[in-house]
């Protein structure tokens, strides 16, 4: 009896079969696993895409960043020479500026030099002149002394002048 029982097992189920493949069954299963096989596919071929595009943007944002860097070593190398420029500028300013302030010092100093000697001179002068003058007033009298007195003090202003 068991091998009655596989045997009818056995034909109903190609009988099962049979009729799936009458009723085009299989072609339904076939096409399910077709559009399944074709959207698994596209999203691969999308997911492939989507890969892509990330990786060029991946190597645009690096090309980016190296050309910020680029520009920020510029733009620091700039500066510093902008800055030794500067510096340079402003020490040659001040240096100009120092000798300018020596040589108007010095200039002054002279001029209070001279201006003193010219003081001590018209001093002396004064000094001379009067005690050249007390002198032969003391000495010489009358008209031949005014006119000693006189002469003498036009000889010391002209010689001291």
């Amino acid at each position: 009896m068991s091998i009655n029982a596989e045997f009818w097992v056995a034909i109903a189920f190609l009988l099962f079969v049979a009729l799936m493949i009458y009723m085009g069954v299989h072609r339904s299963v076939f096409d399910a696993l077709d559009q399944r096989s074709a959207r698994i596919r596209a999203e691969l071929d999308e997911a492939l895409r989507l890969k892509q595009e990330a990786q060029k943007l991946v190597e645009e944002y690096r090309r980016r960043h190296q050309e910020a860097e680029r520009e920020a070593e510029a733009i620091v190398t700039s500066a510093k020479t902008e800055a030794e420029r500067v510096a340079a500028e402003a020490k040659s300013k001040m240096e100009d500026f120092i000798a300018r302030r020596t040589r108007m010092a010095e200039t002054k100093i002279a001029q209070a030099e001279a201006q003193a000697l010219a003081d001590v001179r018209a001093a002396a002068a004064d000094a001379a002149v009067a005690a050249a003058e007390r002198i032969l007033t003391e000495t010489v009298k009358g008209k031949a002394a005014e006119d000693l007195v006189a002469q003498g003090i036009r000889d010391v202003k002209a010689k001291l002048n």
